[in-house]
């Protein structure tokens, strides 16, 4: 029996590692099981040291590196040269509508330069970079960032999309732009994931995921359920100050709240660390062993991990076909 083919991945600002979980598969969410991928997690990248504590804790056989990666980039300590995939999740927050929108005028701004590089170095088949919605709204953004990628070499065909999670079974409305690149010597051509759910229920569509299916099992057995924020409610005309609703999807689960992290639909009581998790699709065997203000910000950073099992079997078909080929 020859061995199953088993393709290399490069994740960059990987954060806790929730599209790397969706890549690797074999976790159930929700009842559903998420099969496992014949992907493999070669090198994982953050520079927070909470993420990378936290990626090591439940990624065990991958070394997610804690550094910069421009200064592992330029002083050649980035050794990877060649890889199936990769991943980049750069960060959103200059591009996010939630925050200052300064774009490429901060060096954070400019990170997916540093992905860029990483792609020409390892010569990947296909390449995800993931962003916030915001980023399509910028004017000219996502047309700069597209152009500095096709210029890589060799060349890549390039697509954008913006996908709605909860579209996937994802109980959450968090919209994210997914920029993929396929090198254009493969004989395969990427086709985004279609929806599993929909807001309205069809005969091939699940009704959207409520907060209430996401959330009503929980209690305070389950792991992060007691770590709460206790930030005070500082009014309903404030971001983070509304208690979610019970019957939809939750709003997007931010990073960047300082506490003020919205509402459960009935307890008087903001969401807990494992109520967040839950409404970003991680499983409850994904622990988080950060401080409650730490593992907020990590899952709100992170890229919902059923939604990267969903981009992941576009991406697999695009390397299986190309074999077949």
């Amino acid at each position: 029996m020859s061995k199953k083919r088993e393709y290399k991945v490069v994740s960059l600002f990987s954060g806790c590692g929730g599209l790397d979980l969706g890549f690797v598969g074999g976790f159930n969410f929700l009842g559903t099981q998420y099969a496992s991928n014949p992907f493999k997690v070669i090198f994982a990248n953050d520079i927070m040291p909470s993420a990378v504590e936290t990626h090591n804790h439940n990624f065990k056989e991958n070394s997610c590196v804690c550094e910069d990666i421009k200064k592992l980039l330029d002083t050649n300590q980035f050794e990877i040269s060649n890889a199936d995939v990769v991943l980049g999740g750069f960060p959103c927050q200059d591009f996010s509508l939630a925050g200052n929108r300064k774009g490429f005028d901060t060096e954070r701004g400019k990170l997916y330069w540093q992905m860029k590089k990483v792609i020409e170095l390892t010569k990947p088949k296909v390449f995800i970079a993931e962003n916030v919605k915001g980023l399509v709204l910028m004017p000219g953004a996502l047309e700069k960032i597209k152009a500095d990628f096709s210029k890589i070499m060799p060349a890549y065909a390039i697509q954008h999309k913006v996908l709605t999670a909860a579209d996937f079974g994802v109980p959450q409305l968090r919209e994210r732009v997914i920029i993929v690149g396929v090198r254009k010597d493969l004989k395969a051509q990427f086709k985004y994931p279609d929806p599993t759910h929909a807001k309205v229920a069809t005969k091939k569509l699940l009704p959207w995921i409520s907060a209430h299916a996401a959330l009503s099992d929980l209690t305070d057995k389950h792991p992060n359920q007691t770590q709460i924020s206790k930030a005070k409610n500082y009014g309903v005309h404030l971001q983070g100050n509304k208690a979610i609703e019970k019957n939809q999807p939750s709003p997007t689960i931010r990073a960047e709240h300082h506490g003020n992290i919205e509402f459960h639909y009935s307890n008087k009581r903001r969401l807990s660390v494992r109520e967040c998790a839950r409404l970003q699709s991680f499983p409850d065997t994904f622990d988080f062993t950060q401080s409650a203000s730490k593992n907020y910000v990590l899952i709100g950073n992170a890229v919902p991990p059923v939604l990267g099992w969903h981009v992941a079997q576009s991406v697999l078909g695009v390397l299986k076909n190309n074999d077949a080929s």
